[in-house]
């Protein structure tokens, strides 16, 4: 094992799957160059050329349509956007042709593309740039969703991405990049749609994704000593969804609390809630509790943003509630 960062992780799983397949490319705003606005593609137009590793304009409807042109003619492309807040620019050729090519064309094009980037906030970026749009995907048929948490996970679940035969949406974080974790020395990937369980508890599931894992991991140092001992879920993949995991889980500790970096309505919280309901309801001993952002666009002033998203202190408040303690 050794210990890197994710931007490293990311870079290997690239580089890697780019050695062992032809077919594969990174394309993108600032990826050849630069080395990638995060460094996240550090040395790889050095080794793969500019055939491979491919700058693009600030065009992000132009390049992801020649992204997934490209796979039917037999091409395995990397679309790296600078934030997925861009890739509303491009959201049309994601929905309406990298997802739908495989059905519409009857199973004669399978559609093999990646497309990844950070999500979620970042500090003081404002309302447009602080989105996350993990939902907004996952609700569309014939797209993967991976969100990871930390190196090991990412590196492992982006070669699978690259791998795979349909589409995957794959999203990282700018406030991670610079997080160490260790990776192991050789080969290895990691299943699309397992989900892990970094915290192993007995009393209540709090499940989660990406980085606020680490408001989870808190609060769980902090309720321990109340004698709470929290069992915490990373999602990694959010579509497919490791429904059974959490199942199981809830089974075990009748109570349950999701904690994610989204707006209230309409995401992947309340579709955990319903099929936990709908599966296990009698298994509950609580109403299930959510934690998101705040209802509205995210603010620049960093008062107003230390309110408007989650922290360990809300985790720890979610979880007391639900376990009934004051």
């Amino acid at each position: 094992m050794k210990i890197i960062q994710f931007r490293e992780a990311i870079a290997q799983a690239m580089s890697e799957e780019m050695r062992r397949d032809e077919t594969i490319y990174l394309m993108g705003e600032e990826v050849a160059e630069y080395n990638g606005a995060y460094k996240a593609s550090k040395g790889m137009l050095d080794e793969f050329g500019d055939k491979r590793v491919i700058d693009t304009p600030i065009s992000e409807a132009g390049f992801s349509g020649i992204g997934v042109g490209s796979t039917m003619t037999g091409n395995r492309p990397i679309i790296e956007y600078m934030t997925f807040n861009f890739a509303l620019v491009g959201i049309d050729q994601i929905i309406n042709n990298a997802a739908k090519i495989r059905q519409m064309s009857g199973g004669q094009f399978p559609c093999p593309i990646v497309f990844r980037g950070p999500t979620g906030s970042a500090g003081q970026l404002a309302a447009t740039h602080s989105q996350a749009f993990e939902s907004w995907y996952a609700n569309c048929p014939g797209l993967k969703v991976i969100v990871p948490s930390n190196p090991y996970d990412a590196k492992g679940l982006l070669k699978s991405a690259i791998r795979d035969d349909d589409p995957v949406i794959f999203m990282e974080s700018e406030q991670m990049y610079g997080d160490k974790g260790e990776v192991p020395d050789g080969e290895y990937t990691l299943p699309i749609g397992v989900a892990d369980i970094k915290r192993p508890g007995k009393d209540i599931t709090l499940v989660t994704y990406g980085k606020i894992l680490k408001e989870a991991l808190k609060a769980s140092e902090e309720l321990i000593k109340e004698e709470i001992d929290v069992e915490i879920i990373d999602l990694r993949t959010i579509r497919p969804m490791d429904y059974q995991l959490i199942f199981e889980s809830v089974k075990k500790t009748n109570r349950l609390v999701i904690l994610e970096e989204s707006w209230p309505f309409g995401n992947i919280s309340t579709e955990i809630t319903y099929q936990v309901q709908n599966e296990i309801f009698d298994y509950l001993d609580a109403p299930i509790e959510k934690i998101n952002t705040a209802d509205t666009p995210a603010p620049y002033s960093p008062v107003l943003l230390k309110e408007w998203l989650p922290n360990y202190d809300d985790v720890i408040k979610a979880i007391k509630k639900v376990m009934y303690h004051k």
